[in-house]
């Protein structure tokens, strides 16, 4: 079994980093070349320094994945085609694409299962007033170079939107260009924040933050700094 992370906090809000990691574990073999892991198809860049720094300022729980994307998403549904992805961005992933439903099953029950149970565990401990979901993105797809992203940062959210206008709006107030629902929409990549959040009624914020103001310390520190700023606004009306 591969636990993620757990930062312990003294605050009732709880950040989930789903991607926060390239490792890939003992008896994994992707098929790639070792530059791959670096790219923003194996990890959310900057995410996990990011989380770690928010939940320090914060003071809250945090939960933070340890193994790669491009081994299993523990951002998608168990039985979703490409919670084991076999390409993303360009990039063919042949160890994926001769994984048998055996070896794909071991997989969700040593890794994907784990992560779950691990936030649930945390849950019902903490009782959250809030959850906080960080990602980040490229600024353009490798398959689609001519189309800029030109947020710097984006909120997501599925049906559940009352922490998230929240979020924009201040966001929005700092002089942020704020992708709502950009540049993916939690209506339909929200599984984690759907099955933790949605499912039990607790507000969250899912931001998206372009990786190319997390590729420094400076960067990240200036990020944690504007989003503890967020949470902070965000939280005290829950």
């Amino acid at each position: 079994m591969t636990a993620p992370r757990h930062l312990t906090g003294a605050r009732p809000l709880l950040l989930i980093a789903d991607h926060a990691s390239n490792a890939v574990p003992p008896g994994v073999d992707l098929g790639v070349d070792a530059s791959v892991m670096d790219l923003h198809i194996a990890v959310d860049i900057g995410t996990a320094p990011l989380t770690e720094q928010l939940a320090l300022a914060l003071d809250a729980e945090a939960i933070i994945a340890s193994v790669s994307r491009l081994v299993i998403d523990c951002n998608r549904e168990p039985e979703a085609a490409d919670v084991v992805p076999v390409a993303s961005d360009g990039h063919l992933i042949p160890g994926n694409m001769a994984l048998g439903p055996l070896e794909r099953s071991l997989r969700i029950d040593a890794i994907h299962a784990p992560y779950h149970r691990k936030i649930e565990a945390v849950i019902a401990a903490v009782q959250p007033r809030l959850i906080v979901s960080l990602h980040s993105f490229t600024p353009q797809l490798a398959t689609k170079p001519a189309q800029a992203r030109p947020w710097p940062i984006g909120i997501l959210h599925n049906h559940d939107d009352r922490a998230a206008v929240r979020a924009i709006d201040w966001l929005a107030g700092q002089g942020l260009m704020v992708g709502d629902n950009q540049p993916y929409s939690g209506r339909d990549l929200n599984y984690t924040m759907n099955r933790h959040a949605e499912a039990n009624e607790i507000p969250y914020i899912g931001f998206e933050v372009r990786n190319d103001g997390l590729r420094s310390d400076v960067g990240i520190a200036e990020w944690a700094a504007v989003l503890k700023r967020c949470v902070e606004a965000v939280a005290a009306a829950f």
